[in-house]
């Protein structure tokens, strides 16, 4: 009897438990990203006072690239940044695109700047976008994701600190991996320069965060990405339309959401080596971030193995 007792004693310790950290699992998961009437709208050199509706990511692409820049407090990083851009796009002749600047909630005037940006360059397509509030970074690049107008969808941070040129060599390697728009994500990669000045000179906290990062990513399965958190990745159309509507995290460490993601729909991603810089201003606090990595890390992995959150792959047009 009595070992009967402690039987149904464990198991429902063990009950409990299992159902204690379900119930911690479900408080942690971040809610549903809400979009906002008004956040559906861009105000360009067109119509600086009149919002117009934005493209919707499941329409067909009507440029060849979307650039998406997430902006939170930007005003002094961002006119450089853009005007990079739009000198190399220039040299390109015949490729159509658009640039849309995702202001996630600033408190400093950047959607101002980047109207005052988009009169400056009128004859480029800049399409400023407003969050209501801010939600972080990766809220702010999947809206842009779900509002983008390109065959090809470009995520460039707004410090300029990934070269606009290299994205070129993701280009010609989109050619290969995805050609005619079939899904496929190209990332620019830093890990070439692990041993270079540019990261040696990084402040000792975020070379330790960056080891303690590729040490848990190796855990939840995207380590055979060597640099998950460049913030310079291309993606299709295609694999946009697949990806985006079902990311879930809306903080800095949304990129390895998206790898994962395209791991389970069995999407290819190809890693290319760019030039990198460290830019001052960043608003990321290491401590904090490090502590959020490692919670949100283990609310991804754990809702897509319980199955809360879920991949669900593209029809084709014969379905």
């Amino acid at each position: 009897m009595d070992t009967q007792h402690l039987l149904y004693g464990g198991l429902a310790l063990s009950g409990g438990t299992l159902l204690s950290l379900y119930q911690a699992l479900v408080f942690w998961s971040p809610a549903p990203i809400v979009t906002h009437e008004s956040e559906k709208k861009y105000r360009s050199h067109v119509s600086p006072k009149k919002p117009l509706p934005l493209t919707q990511l499941a329409d067909p692409g009507s440029v060849d690239l979307t650039i998406i820049v997430p902006a939170y407090n930007e005003i002094e990083r961002l006119p450089l940044m853009i005007a990079s851009t739009i000198a190399h796009l220039a040299s390109q002749k015949n490729r159509t695109y658009e640039i849309l600047i995702i202001d996630d909630g600033s408190t400093d005037g950047t959607s101002e700047t980047a109207l005052e940006l988009a009169a400056k360059y009128s004859k480029c397509d800049i399409r400023v976008v407003t969050l209501e509030k801010n939600i972080g970074k990766g809220g702010a690049v999947r809206h842009g994701m779900l509002h983008s107008s390109g065959e090809r969808l470009l995520m460039a941070d707004a410090d300029g600190a990934s070269r606009i040129e290299d994205l070129e060599a993701l280009w010609t390697s989109m050619d290969t991996l995805a050609p005619n728009n079939t899904p496929g994500i190209v990332v620019g990669s830093r890990a070439h320069l692990v041993k270079s000045e540019a990261v040696v000179k990084r402040s000792f906290l975020r070379n330790v965060l960056m080891h303690g990062l590729h040490t848990i990513l190796r855990i939840v399965g995207v380590g055979h990405i060597r640099d998950t958190q460049c913030g310079f990745k291309l993606f299709s159309r295609s694999a946009a339309q697949q990806i985006f509507p079902v990311q879930h995290l809306p903080t800095w460490i949304f990129d390895v959401e998206l790898l994962l993601l395209a791991k389970q729909l069995r999407i290819p991603v190809a890693e290319v080596p760019i030039e990198w810089h460290e830019v001052a201003g960043s608003k990321l606090n290491v401590m904090t971030a490090s502590l959020q990595m490692l919670r949100d890390l283990l609310i991804v992995r754990a809702n897509h193995l319980l199955g809360r959150w879920k991949a669900v792959p593209a029809k084709s047009k014969s379905d």
